[in-house]
Formats: C-alpha cells, structure tokens, sequence
C-alpha cells in the first residue's frame, strides 16, 4: 500500500489514548513511506495523525470542501492541500487516492465515511483493505453490531471479511496486507 487514508476525529475525545494511537499512526505511516490522505484539517486526532507524520518526513494530503476550510483551520503545512466545492467531492477523492482505509475513534463523519467504503466494498466497487484502530476497544460495540446484523440475516458470514481489526498500528497493517494478498490472490 502506497496511500492510506485515515478517518478520525475532529476532537480528542476522552481518553488520552487515542491521542497517543493517532502520533503512533501518522509515525507509523511516515516511517513507511506510506502517503496519509486524511481531511485537510489541524484539529482534534485528525490534526493529530498529520502532525505525526509530518514530523517525521511523511507525504501528507489533505482534502477538504470550501466551506470547512472557511470554518476551521486548514492545515497549511501539508505536502498537499486539494480544496474541493463539496463532501461528496471529498470522499471521492479520498478514496480514489488510497490503496486502503483505517478508521479510529471519531464521531458521525467517521462513520459515515467507514460506512461508504464498508459498503463500497461489499459490492464490489473496491477490493482495498478496511482496518479499525480500535483503541481500548471503541469499536468492539460497532463489531458486536456488525456480528448482530449478520446474524439477523441482513449481511453474510463473510461480510465480517471485509473489515479487520487491531489494538495497535503494526498488527493492524499486518492485518491489512494479509487481506490485499487474499483478495489479489
């Protein structure tokens, strides 16, 4: 993989782990010479993942829509900054870019964008690797959920296939690059 695009919070939320995760990752991301594409933004974890990265040589691309460059603080340190007239532009781009996704903590818009490429996947418009950072088990509720739906019928068993999960950033590439040789095998 030669571009990960990271979906995370805006804030920090409560616990000063997924503070830690997010340095871990953008570091992790650098010192591999993977490119992060990310948000475009300064705040909260996803600032937090592009500061890492950037502190230690790594190819960061932000993406943003207009109007929340106008509303917060884009960062102006960026290997590239793409501004783009909507959301949905956005997301596009993002995942164009990207050779796989890594979600950790955040808020709606992470889901929703985990949400997208999860589908996405599902029928057959990517085959590229979904990861969850799930940092002290913030996601544990969401992979009960997933579970939940297969078992009602509404997914199948090996829609759980789709996405992986990790503690911690080097297992969870490990994990990533096991699904990109299943699935181009």
């Amino acid at each position: 993989m030669k571009a990960i695009c990271v979906f995370c919070g805006s804030s920090y939320g409560q616990s000063v782990k997924y503070k830690e995760a997010a340095k871990a990752l953008g570091t992790f991301l650098a010192r591999s010479g993977i490119t992060l594409i990310y948000g475009g933004g300064t705040r909260g974890l996803m600032g937090e993942v592009a500061e890492a990265a950037l502190r230690h040589q790594g190819r960061v691309v932000g993406i943003i829509p207009q109007f929340l460059k106008d509303r917060e603080v884009a960062h102006n340190r960026l290997s590239e900054l793409l501004v783009v007239d909507t959301m949905h532009t956005r997301k596009a781009k993002m995942y164009e870019a990207a050779d796989g996704f890594i979600a950790m903590p955040g808020g709606y818009g992470t889901y929703e964008e985990l949400f997208e490429v999860l589908s996405w996947s599902r029928v057959g418009l990517h085959q590229k690797p979904i990861g969850l950072l799930n940092v002290e088990g913030f996601f544990d509720p969401l992979l009960h959920l997933l579970r939940h739906t297969v078992d009602s019928g509404f997914a199948a068993p090996e829609d759980l296939e789709l996405i992986v999960s990790a503690e911690d950033v080097p297992t969870l590439y490990g994990q990533m690059n096991t699904f990109c040789r299943r699935r181009h095998s």
